[in-house]
């Protein structure tokens, strides 16, 4: 933010930049400190050793194999190095790259690490490279590409190679990975025609799918796990509704203490690319941000659940694409559908895999965004189907399972949904009275 002299007074003008990189570097600082206060640098620094050596693919809560304290400071460290990867890209940060960096803060709490996912960045920059992009063409690919993290440890530290040949194939599968995510990620969104907005997280599930394939012709086993932990509501209800109520504060601040402009971000139906920071800016995705993580918590919380890793990293999720399509009005038929399929079957409700199936699920908002709530509701229903039973397909080595799941749900709901609309606007369009001049015009 800088200050502009007009008529003898100082008034605001928003330099959005800068805000963007002072709210990143607000996260780092937070979760470090918080850091801290949960746990000793020793005890950090060897929960940070067990965080990097684990094989990390889903689901593996790093508060379980580590301690609160060093899972802090894991997500702080990799939301800094990705707020270096956009220097170096030299990109501007917009909406897409708000949800990829908070997304990558939120899976740091469960399966990311600066190990396993500095050979993703680096591949992902290295198509840029060899086709001759410009490097910020490659960001996105790299921050969401760190989905396959899990690939790389696996490799690495979990099928019994030397750790010398572990660490060589793990960095090389990291490496093409990372090489192969952004041209198939552009296809890809041909199929899902922009009805999941984590596009990549389809992408890294096809991959990690022919990945795993290959390990499993060659005799090894790689199985999803879970290891959860509990007992950390209290502390973290109490700093995330610190936190969004900052936020919220924030943007209403500089939107003049006011929600105007809200209305107008709600109307968008969130199909990719929708940039909430390019449409309605700062202030008001930034309420929306806001306004989303109370709704994640208080989802959360009315299910029952716990406030481990994966949720966590649920929520934060979630916040992050409040700046790139998700919103309180396409988000909430998706939960519902989710919690209204757990109850037909009789889940449990307060179970991880349900409640991060309803805050993941989000992906398909967009479904609810443009055909309305009762589409959403069946999207989020299908969705907790399908997203249990795809996670072996790729051994838990895709950390966005449900970007994977959403995929499959947002291809086979969109045709349909297009032909019945296709079909119900030219009912509409037959039961419309004749104008006679038209009718004379035409005949002319």
């Amino acid at each position: 933010m800088i200050l502009e002299k007009t008529n003898n007074y100082f008034k605001y003008k928003i330099n959005t930049q800068q805000l963007n990189y002072s709210f990143f570097w607000i996260i780092v600082i937070v979760f470090g400190s918080l850091a801290f206060l949960f746990n000793s640098p020793e005890e950090i620094l060897m929960g940070q050793i067990s965080i990097l050596l684990s094989p990390s693919n889903l689901v593996t809560d790093y508060f379980a194999i580590s301690n609160v304290g060093a899972t802090l400071f894991n997500s702080a460290l990799l939301t800094a190095h990705s707020i270096a990867i956009i220097k170096i890209s030299k990109a501007q940060i917009n909406g897409a790259v708000i949800a990829g960096v908070l997304t990558v803060a939120a899976f740091s709490f469960f399966g990311k690490n600066l190990y396993n996912s500095t050979p993703i960045v680096i591949g992902a920059f290295a198509y840029a490279w060899v086709t001759r992009m410009p490097a910020e063409k490659s960001l996105l690919a790299a921050l969401f590409g760190t989905a396959l993290g899990p690939l790389v440890s696996e490799i690495s530290f979990n099928l019994g190679l030397p750790l010398a040949q572990g660490i060589l194939y793990g960095y090389a599968a990291g490496f093409f990975a990372g090489f192969f995510i952004p041209p198939i990620a552009n296809h890809v969104v041909d199929f899902t025609k922009g009805f999941s907005v984590y596009n990549v997280g389809f992408t890294c599930g096809i991959i990690g799918t022919l990945f795993i394939s290959v390990i499993r012709s060659t005799g090894k086993e790689v199985e999803p796990v879970s290891i959860l932990s509990s007992g950390n509501n209290e502390y973290f209800t109490l700093i995330f509704l610190f936190l969004y109520t900052v936020m919220l504060g924030a943007g209403l601040y500089l939107n003049s203490w006011s929600f105007k402009g809200y209305k107008d971000l709600l109307k968008h139906t969130g199909q990719l690319s929708t940039d909430f920071l390019k449409t309605n800016g700062f202030q008001v995705t930034l309420i929306n941000m806001s306004l989303l993580g109370f709704l994640s918590l208080g989802y959360v919380h009315l299910h029952g659940g716990e406030l481990n890793g994966p949720v966590i990293g649920g929520i934060l999720t979630v916040v992050g694409f409040g700046a790139f399509g998700k919103h309180i009005r396409n988000v909430i038929p998706i939960l519902l559908g989710v919690s209204l399929m757990g109850v037909v079957n009789d889940y449990d409700m307060s179970d991880t895999g349900v409640v991060t199936a309803g805050l993941f699920g989000t992906t398909i908002a967009p479904i609810a965004g443009r055909y309305g709530k009762w589409a959403g509701m069946l999207a989020g229903a299908l969705h907790l189907s399908l997203v249990s039973n795809t996670d072996n397909l790729h051994g838990g080595i895709n950390l966005y399972n449900n970007g994977f799941s959403g995929g499959f749900v947002a291809a086979i709901m969109i045709p349909l949904l297009e032909a019945f609309h296709y079909h119900k606007e030219k009912r509409k369009k037959l039961r419309e009275p004749v104008d006679p001049a038209k009718e004379v015009k035409s005949n002319e």
